[in-house]
Parts: structure tokens; sequence; C-alpha cells
């Protein structure tokens, strides 16, 4: 069985990734959160992270990081990973390719916090192209391969990438269509992203770098986390 570690969830958008899409194809694992180390202990990945980050999936002697590295490392050995269909599965893996190294406008403002909701201060023109590139993609897989989901009706790695954008988005609400906001809802609605917000919210750990990004983009309308 794999050891998939992963840090808190209200935080960590890349250990989302491989959390929910083992979580949706129901791959067994074991779930291994190790909390962020912060100032007292900022190596504290490095007991089994060659990079000293998360996500990290271990088998036996063979460990995986990078979240597109797992996702393609589990496609060998699982079924549904990716679409059956040729062009539905070169515009998954195009898709979670493009996340995995693009919208950094909207990495930089909105980074992951599922417990609170911001109300932003302003859409700068890195935000707002990568709003406008999150509608253009995600309307086109829906379109081309019928949804609910991102590359046709089954749940697959694609989808899996852009599953912190769903909270991103339910966090400071940034200006989308109804196709993209009905998509990211649709996300949002899996049994796993229940189970994955539940425990975030419940986490009283609070991380300052964090937090301190999301006070700087704009104001605290709520904050629903434990403790808080």
């Amino acid at each position: 069985m794999y050891d998939l570690y992963i840090a808190n969830k209200n935080y960590s958008s890349w250990s989302l990734r491989a959390w929910v899409l083992l979580r949706e194809l129901a791959i067994p694992y074991r779930e291994r959160l190790v909390p962020y180390g912060g100032k007292a202990n900022p190596d504290a990945f490095r007991s089994f992270s060659p990079t000293g980050k998360v996500p990290c999936l271990v088998d036996g002697d063979i460990t995986v990081w990078e979240s597109l590295s797992i996702a393609e490392y589990v496609a060998e050995h699982h079924a549904g990973v990716w679409p059956t269909d040729t062009a539905a599965r070169a515009f998954a893996r195009s898709a979670a390719a493009e996340m995995h190294s693009g919208f950094t406008g909207l990495r930089n403002t909105c980074t992951m916090n599922c417990g609170i909701r911001v109300a932003l201060h302003s859409i700068d023109d890195a935000l707002k192209s990568d709003l406008a590139r999150l509608e253009s993609l995600w309307a086109e897989g829906l379109n081309r391969f019928g949804g609910p989901f991102l590359a046709g009706a089954r749940f697959t790695a694609a989808d899996a990438f852009y599953a912190p954008v769903a909270f991103r988005i339910q966090t400071y609400d940034p200006p989308l269509d109804d196709v993209a906001r009905g998509y990211a809802a649709r996300l949002r609605a899996l049994p796993s992203m229940h189970e994955w917000y539940a425990a975030a919210i419940a986490d009283t750990f609070r991380s300052e770098g964090h937090e301190a990004e999301a006070r700087g983009v704009g104001v605290w309308r709520q904050d629903l986390r434990a403790g808080s």
C-alpha cells in the first residue's frame, strides 16, 4: 500500500491534488499528515521527501515526489487516472501540466486557505489573465468532452489538479463566468472534497506565512476555522 505524505489541509494545495486523486479513484493508501515545520523546524519534510516538499508518495523502496509525477506513477498501476479516449487524455494531461507549471498570478494572489472568506482589494493584470485562461480552458474541456468533469464523464487527474482552485474560488470569490463557477462547485461537492474541507476547518494549526499572504490581498469577511 502507498504512503502519501501531505501537509496541513487548510493550506496545502499541492497535497490536495494527490490526495483527492487517490480518494476519488478509491486507490488504497495510508495518509501521513506532517504539519508544516515553520521557524521551529523548517526541514519537517526532509525525512521522507528529497525536495523537502509535499506531496510525496512512498511505495516500498520507491519514492515519488511532485504531484504530476505521482499522478503518472499511479496511472502505471491503476486505471482511470487519465481518460481512455486519446483526445481527452491528451487534453487532460496538458491541462494538468499547465496547472502544475502556470497560473502564477492566481497562486501569488490567492493562496489556498480553505477556512476563510476574503474580499480582494484588487484584481491585477496577472490575476485577470489567469482567470480568463481558467474560463477558456474549463469551457473547452467541458464542451469538447461533454462534462461534468474536465475531460468527460469521469473524474480524472485533470480534475484533481484543479481541485485547489475550486477552494480558492470559494475563499476569494474572484470574478468568473457561470460555467467556471459551476465546474468549481461540482468539484467542491465531491465527497472527498467535503472530507478534505471538514478536516481543514477543524485544524487549529496556523502557518504565519500563509496567514500573512491572505491578509495582504484583501479584507477577511469570515474565518470559519476551529479556534478562530
